[in-house]
């Protein structure tokens, strides 16, 4: 098994909390098998010179949707099942481009699009999956015209396969339990309204608390935890009143609730850029207007729910929750956090918390002995400017992932 000895950079490992010179790292396999801080002297291995760049974990993104590759979801009513997986490749490759090793897919991608990227058939960063979101008739989830009745077909309307409409305690229980016996990492619920769905309310309360319990038990059971999506303090006090772990968006989030999930040991994951991205451009790509309005009632709240957190001990993971056209945007939303958050928060937000909601702290998101290599090698210094991560990736020199070289300009 051939060994990496990377020589020659600024370590920038989230737990230091500055950059750190004279370290070493060895790579063997999948994983570091050794940083120090002294130099090491090696029989066999292959040299990487890094040139005095910059060495940090691989990114990390809390929220994303690899199958969802239209702005205006209902587009995909007639895409075929081939034709989202081909478009989900794609995005996939763009996102490790850009330096995102892992992403936690928060409805939609599903074992098979994960076990492609596991078994090297496609590029693309490692797949934390929930599988099909699962709401009530008529919420977030449940994306039919009023003139629709009756469900959707799975196997050949790409919009339906990432979605689950379920009502009572016993049928969601059922999509709970599918849902994992699918292979899913969590379960993703609604709780409330939101911006891509046509109908519902932003301050809609979705699911009854014994719809959430019976969720939150099913996952337990079976090892895994539940994210919610909601908005509003209700949704998010509901969520942390039935054992809801993870908490997307959250932009009209107030200091009880954000308390609330304090005291539960609850995550936050933000994602400011996908109220700025539609705001921009998604009218241009056929987003309505009715959905336009309801981005407008929370992109002002973005920044405030990270400020709310900061103050109550709410750990907030970086996410985008980008659809379609727009996840090009996705490293942008380092530049929108600067105005409440410091570089290295921002920083960690991306690493060390998106680790943690991962169960994965130890292993990703660090740069550590026995942690995954998943590594980039950033040409300059993050903590000073944050838009090295813009462009696309072009400001990184190497993304590895699994100790394999995704990029490497060090030739």
């Amino acid at each position: 098994m051939t060994m990496l000895h990377f020589k020659n950079f600024a370590l920038l490992e989230p737990g230091f909390g500055e950059l750190r010179q004279g370290y070493e790292l060895v790579v063997e396999g999948d994983k570091i098998r050794e940083l120090s801080d002294k130099p090491l002297k090696l029989a066999k291995a292959d040299v990487v010179d890094c040139g005095g760049r910059t060495l940090m974990p691989g990114l990390i993104d809390s929220h994303v949707h690899v199958f969802l590759s239209e702005v205006y979801i209902r587009t995909m009513e007639s895409m075929p099942l081939t034709l989202m997986t081909a478009r989900a490749v794609r995005l996939m490759k763009g996102m490790l481009d850009r330096g995102f090793t892992s992403v936690r897919d928060t409805g939609g991608a599903d074992w098979g699009i994960k076990e492609a990227v596991e078994k090297g058939d496609v590029a693309g960063p490692r797949l934390f999956i929930a599988g099909a979101a699962i709401g009530p008739t008529g919420g977030h989830s449940d994306p039919r015209r009023r003139t629709d009745f009756g469900a959707r077909c799975h196997c050949c309307n790409a919009m339906a396969y990432t979605m689950n409409v379920s009502d009572g305690v016993s049928s969601v229980r059922k999509s709970v339990r599918e849902q994992m016996r699918l292979g899913a990492d969590h379960i993703k619920i609604m709780m409330s309204g939101g911006v891509a769905s046509p109908y519902d309310p932003l301050d809609s309360m979705q699911f009854s608390v014994d719809e959430v319990k019976a969720a939150v038990e099913e996952a337990k059971a079976f090892g895994r935890y539940v994210c919610a999506h909601a908005y509003t303090p209700e949704a998010i006090t509901r969520a942390a009143q039935c054992g809801v772990r993870a908490i997307e968006h959250g932009n009209l989030i107030d200091e009880a609730s954000a308390r609330l999930m304090a005291e539960n040991n609850m995550f936050l994951t933000a994602n400011l850029v996908a109220y700025y991205a539609m705001k921009e451009r998604a009218a241009e790509f056929g987003m309505t207007g009715d959905m336009l309005a309801k981005n407008d009632l929370v992109i002002d709240g973005g920044l405030r729910s990270l400020e709310i957190c900061k103050r109550a001990g709410v750990p907030v993971a970086y996410g985008s929750d980008l659809l379609g056209q727009l996840q090009s945007e996705q490293s942008r939303e380092f530049l929108l956090r600067r105005e409440v958050l410091s570089p290295l928060e921002i920083i960690r937000s991306a690493t060390t918390v998106g680790a943690q909601i991962l169960r994965m702290e130890g292993k990703l998101g660090t740069v550590q002995t026995g942690a995954f290599a998943d590594l980039i090698l950033v040409d300059g210094d993050p903590l000073k400017d944050l838009a090295l991560f813009q462009e696309q990736g072009k400001h990184l020199a190497a993304i590895m992932k699994g100790g394999a070289f995704h990029k490497n300009t060090l030739h």
